[in-house]
């Protein structure tokens, strides 16, 4: 019963470690094609700069796959680079490093959520329907009198824009939620799978 209640609380939180798309659109104007270059840009807050190199280059990379030229914001430009407001200078200098597409990566919102655990957790449906007072008893006993203690879950909400820098249009946004990631690695390499999975399958891009 140990061994099945163990396999059962890592599957558990193994399945707590994920993201997932809550929602996704594309323009009615995307003509699926190639781009020269695309730059992956973070904006989650200057206190968190290695959250950031990490989900660019995770995107960086799922983009290469694909068979695109792709690099990252933090690596090209530095970390302040692009903060000024002049649209017109920022674009100048994506152009002349040959940026054609953009893709964004916004952090809108980080929660935390403190939640109760109960020192004993059954899985069984059935160990309420002990035939004996005792073998009930005992059980019920375990379930109540353990000691639980508090744990504190993290949900990040991303959101991912794609632009066309010629058209300046937007192509492609998509909105998802990451509960309680293992690590900052994880997150962003399952964030990067799942933003090039959807972008492919909508064919905003295409696997070259």
């Amino acid at each position: 019963m140990k061994v099945i209640k163990a396999i059962l609380l890592i599957l558990l939180l193994a399945g707590c470690s994920s993201s997932k798309i809550v929602n996704s659109w594309k323009s009615d104007a995307v003509a699926t094609g190639k781009y020269n270059k695309i730059l992956v840009v973070g904006l989650n807050g200057d206190d968190n700069t290695v959250m950031r190199a990490k989900m660019e280059a995770h995107l960086v990379g799922d983009l290469k796959a694909l068979g695109y030229q792709a690099v990252s914001s933090l690596e090209e430009y530095g970390p302040q680079a692009l903060a000024t407001r002049d649209e017109a200078t920022v674009l100048a200098k994506l152009k002349n490093s040959g940026v054609d597409a953009v893709i964004t990566i916004v952090l809108l919102d980080k929660e935390k959520e403190r939640r109760y655990v109960p020192g004993e957790i059954y899985y069984s449906p059935y160990f309420i329907y002990q035939r004996s007072f005792w073998g009930y008893y005992n059980t019920m006993y375990g379930r109540i009198y353990s000691p639980g203690y508090y744990t504190t879950s993290t949900r990040y909400f991303w959101e991912s824009n794609l632009y066309d820098l010629t058209s300046k249009e937007l192509l492609y946004s998509v909105q998802t939620e990451s509960f309680d990631p293992a690590s900052m690695e994880g997150l962003a390499h399952e964030y990067g799978r799942l933003i090039v999975k959807d972008i492919v399958k909508k064919q905003v891009l295409i696997n070259q």
